[in-house]
């Protein structure tokens, strides 16, 4: 039996677009989007975390909210 998403897709799709509305370069911010599922990827087979969610899901919805929430990047 498939585990459902937390999000829906169309939240998913509204934030990825989202996403690319703000950035200024569409590739720059599709390959950051990769990279970070992909260091999640790796983080989450270190840490035996079986998510329910796939590390792109959950690094366009990280980067959505690091746009829309500022004060939670902390830099």
């Amino acid at each position: 039996m498939q585990k459902r998403p937390t999000f829906d897709s169309a939240q998913l799709m509204r934030r990825a677009d989202e996403l690319i509305s703000a950035a200024s370069n569409r590739y720059r911010i599709t390959v950051q989007v990769a990279n970070r599922a992909k260091r999640r990827r790796f983080e989450d087979s270190d840490n035996n975390d079986d998510s329910s969610m796939k590390p792109v899901m959950r690094a366009i919805i990280e980067m959505s909210d690091e746009l829309t929430q500022p004060e939670i990047i902390g830099e």
